[in-house]
């Protein structure tokens, strides 16, 4: 145990681990990682858990399963029901995710921060198809996902999901080691906006941003394969309503989602950076006298639309957005 706490804090040197996780080819191991991941053979998914294993903390005591083919069905894994409580308060914007809070508080003037001297704009995160100025004046918080972690991240509120944007990027490691190193991050990886609205009332964005490693972000309510390689289209139109607590997709290694808010949102009493969450615990706080936090309110015409098992998406990358059916949508490093 000694020797393997030594190890970790031989790899948690700062100029190592940025030269470890950075300085390499980023987007040819990520592509190979999201292959790796796929092997579908015992001796090659055991042995790749047992290594994983010598770099984190992995717990898989909640786990729904407890046996894997795959890595990839390892990084993917369901939790057994009840694992993840998801708060009731109609006033709460739930996390989405298990996380470490990392940079949060206040958008101001369109800039928010990464960390402690490192600001970024939210309408270069956005991308420059989307307004971003309706949570300027609101809160944000970003939420990191460690390769341990549950990497499945879900609705934080009843609401109408509207609009997806894929920006192609780079797969800079997003540990606050790189976060203090590299300018802007979050708005040069890969990433898609998630525009939603809670129950017609108020816009809140989730932005998952890819990393190293992270092969793919998948999103169940579209039928539709994204990659570095895909030409398009990169906007995404839709409509589905979802269920606070719902599923909406995951990650297939750990990374980040930065949730922002518009005016009148605060954070909730105890979310300070450094603070772990698990999904469903209270993250944002809703404006006083909210209608969409009024129990009474219309709920979602159909809690369960365009939420179906995830399924591969068709092999010519064909897609439809007129009408959400049941299938996945992947922002993928592979090919």
């Amino acid at each position: 145990m000694k020797l393997l706490h030594a190890w970790r804090s031989v790899l948690q040197h700062e100029d190592l681990n940025f030269l470890l996780t950075n300085r390499v080819p980023r987007i040819a191991l990520t592509r190979w990682m999201g292959w790796f991941s796929q092997i579908r053979h015992p001796w090659v998914c055991r042995a790749s858990i047992a290594v994983w294993r010598l770099f984190t903390d992995l717990d898989l005591s909640d786990a729904k399963p407890q046996r894997y083919a795959s890595l990839h069905e390892c990084f993917t894994r369901e939790l057994q029901p009840g694992a993840r409580p998801v708060d009731p308060d109609p006033h709460v914007l739930s996390s989405p995710c298990d996380a470490i809070v990392g940079a949060c508080g206040r958008i101001e003037r369109g800039q928010v921060f990464q960390a402690k001297g490192y600001p970024y704009a939210t309408a270069e995160l956005f991308g420059p198809s989307q307004d971003a100025s309706a949570f300027d004046g609101g809160c944000y918080a970003t939420l990191r996902l460690t390769s341990a972690m549950y990497h499945r991240f879900h609705a934080p509120h009843d609401a109408t999901i509207e609009h997806v944007t894929y920006l192609s990027g780079d797969t800079w490691n997003v540990n606050p080691i790189a976060l203090r190193r590299v300018e802007r991050l979050f708005c040069r990886n890969e990433r898609a906006v998630i525009r939603m609205r809670a129950q017609g009332a108020h816009e809140i964005a989730l932005v998952p941003v890819a990393a190293i490693l992270v092969a793919s972000i998948r999103l169940h309510f579209l039928d539709v394969l994204l990659h570095l390689r895909w030409p398009g289209p990169k906007e995404l139109p839709c409509r589905v309503d979802v269920r606070k607590g719902q599923e909406l997709g995951w990650f297939q290694h750990g990374s980040t989602i930065i949730v922002f808010a518009p005016p009148g949102f605060t954070l909730c009493e105890g979310i300070t950076e450094g603070r772990r969450l698990r999904m469903g615990q209270a993250l944002m706080r809703l404006p006083p006298s909210d209608p969409a936090a009024d129990p009474a309110a219309d709920p979602p015409a159909d809690p369960t639309a365009g939420t179906a098992p995830a399924e591969p998406a068709s092999p010519d990358g064909r897609e439809s957005f007129t009408a959400p059916s049941p299938g996945v949508a992947s922002m993928s490093a592979r090919a």
